[in-house]
């Protein structure tokens, strides 16, 4: 329990006994360098059931507290604000206790899965995957620091029309080029069949308009696609040659899929396919209308009404007996459940499926499934860059290999102009620049909301001031240099008088497991990105104000070594959860 929370306790149970009123939790502010007093309490919300002025709320508190308790060392009333100076030993204990129980995790014996990635096996991973993909890792491990057991996981989109587009382009254009011929990655290789299908599919339309037929039906008439539904057919038929080209072609996307996360440094723990889940589900159809929570209509297709839910009717098996996105997910949410020992199931996905998985989970509530109130949408806003949106089929995409690329050579760029890196052999000044430039990546998104929709600037991400990345790596860097200069090992304190930047900075770290409980509840690793950013300049102003290396009372010098090591833990372990590494050296 960190010091403010003590203080609430106290003054929850002063409220009770003085004034009789229960469960009273007034605000309590933690108070900057500047201001008289360690915490201020606000007493304005006591003044309507009181009938009294704040001030003197503020100065009964005042004297019960100090009356009732060791907590304070002083304290003053300004217009109806209580100040309050705590008292020495209380930050001396509250630094000990963060360091001792800083590595603990209090397991709170529950299973989450977090699903994210989720890519389609025609294309390359883009810029909306990364955010997707940064988004999801980052809350499991927010997650996991939280006490919880994570499963990180994702579905492939590994069949359907989309797939055989590309499959269909690369036999008729392909010439029997490979990702090895062309020295290519195998997930472009296979995105460039996707763009050229896309190409031809528009000339064969373009071609039909001109001999009079409507856009609409040149559409459903080109050759093309007519062929790719054929394909599609036929590998739903179990057509040897057609299963053959998929698999070949999954497999280089797979392989340039797996280069990718390794770059952005994420993973999973279990992979599900497409293909082996959208069968699922149709067991679930027969269970429902059995039941009578879903309906069938003349021509044979089933139906969830949802009318009374506030939503519309939703299909969920057609007319010939396929089934629809609707119906593998529900199969597969019941697998999963059935599968793992799961008591929430994330999924990471854009906003423009909000609708989708409202209607997911209220399906599978109908149906008598309990843990469908354990489903959560971690809906996020879409990312653009400042020369705007992304049109995958056109080709026009913000590759992500190509987007890691750039922000390697800005980081290079950046930190050669500013001199970062002198006297750095090349292959620990690529280490730098890899580090730097993901870590401003990851950090400039993750600061974001998730639910806010963002502008990515690569330029604006790498700055060594500000609240990005870089500052905080290099802040890191810096608190490394001076622990190794000193020689820093941690020694018993003898009692020490704390000054005003160093008890904000205990405050500050003291703060940890409560921000990572936020983030974890509320599933926004922006809590925690710009709780370290807090730290980061509680740290720089405590640095500069306090000599270390000079200071003659080893007492204190210990006492700041100490607090300069907790701080750069904290950072760490605070970059950890959004994905990010760290440096010693920059």
């Amino acid at each position: 329990m960190n010091i403010k929370d003590i203080i609430e306790q106290k003054l929850v149970n002063i409220i009770l006994n003085v004034y009789q009123l229960k469960d009273i939790k007034l605000e309590i502010q933690e108070n900057k360098t500047e201001f008289e007093g360690d915490f201020t309490i606000v007493t304005f919300p006591l003044v309507k059931q009181l009938k009294k002025n704040p001030e003197s709320i503020a100065v009964e508190l005042g004297q019960a507290l100090t009356e009732q308790t060791e907590l304070l060392e002083s304290f003053n009333v300004v217009k109806g604000f209580l100040n309050i100076k705590v008292q020495n030993q209380f930050f001396v204990d509250q630094l000990k206790t963060v360091t001792e129980n800083f590595s603990n995790v209090e397991k709170k014996n529950e299973t989450v899965m977090v699903e994210y990635s989720s890519p389609n096996t025609n294309k390359p991973l883009h810029l909306g995957h990364v955010r997707n993909n940064l988004l999801g890792f980052s809350v499991a491990q927010i997650l996991k620091e939280d006490g919880y057991d994570v499963i990180k996981s994702q579905i492939i989109n590994d069949r359907g029309i989309h797939i055989c587009k590309s499959m269909l382009a690369w036999e008729k254009f392909g010439k029997g080029e490979t990702p090895e011929t062309d020295h290519m990655k195998g997930d472009k290789f296979v995105g460039n069949y996707y763009v050229e299908f896309d190409k031809n599919y528009k000339k064969e339309i373009a071609e039909l308009v001109e001999q009079g037929i409507s856009e609409d039906q040149a559409k459903k008439d080109a050759p093309l696609i007519k062929e790719a539904q054929k394909m599609l057919l036929d590998w739903e038929n179990g057509d040897e040659k057609v299963r053959n080209l998929w698999k070949e072609m999954n497999s280089w996307v797979y392989e340039g899929f797996n280069q990718t996360y390794k770059r952005l440094g994420v993973d999973f723990d279990q992979v599900q396919y497409e293909s082996n889940t959208y069968i699922l589900g149709k067991d679930l159809i027969q269970e429902g209308l059995d039941k009578g929570v879903l309906f069938q209509k003349e021509d044979g297709s089933v139906w969830c009404d949802l009318t009374d839910e506030g939503l519309d009717q939703k299909l969920l098996l057609r007319s010939d007996g396929t089934s629809v996105y609707m119906t593998q997910d529900l199969g597969t949410a019941v697998e999963r459940f059935k599968e793992n020992n799961l008591q929430k199931l994330i999924y990471t996905v854009g906003n423009e499926q909000d609708y989708h998985f409202q209607v997911l989970f209220k399906i599978l509530k109908k149906l008598g499934y309990e843990w469908a109130d354990h489903l959560f949408h971690l809906s996020y806003g879409m990312v653009e860059l400042p020369n705007g949106k992304m049109k995958s089929r056109e080709g026009t995409v913000v590759d992500a290999d190509e987007l890691m690329q750039d922000m390697f050579d800005i980081a290079k760029s950046k930190s050669e102009e500013l001199g970062k890196l002198e006297n750095f052999t090349d292959e620990e000044k690529n280490l730098n620049y890899e580090s730097i430039g993901i870590g401003a990546l990851k950090y400039f998104m993750l600061k974001v909301d998730p639910k806010k929709k963002m502008l990515f600037n690569p330029e604006e991400s790498i700055d060594f001031n500000g609240n990005t990345g870089p500052f905080i790596q290099y802040t890191y860097a810096r608190i490394q240099s001076l622990l190794a200069k000193a020689e820093y090992s941690k020694k018993e304190i003898s009692q020490v008088v704390l000054n005003n930047f160093e008890k904000e900075l205990i405050m500050q770290l003291a703060n940890y497991k409560t921000v990572v409980s936020r983030a974890a509840e509320s599933l926004s690793p922006a809590l925690v990105a710009n709780y370290l950013y807090e730290v980061v300049k509680t740290y720089n102003s405590f640095y500069q104000n306090n000599p270390i290396m000079i200071q003659e009372d080893e007492n204190v010098k210990q006492l700041r070594l100490e607090l300069s090591d907790l701080a750069a833990k904290t950072i760490k372990k605070s970059l950890s959860l959004l994905g990010i590494g760290t440096v010693n050296r920059m």
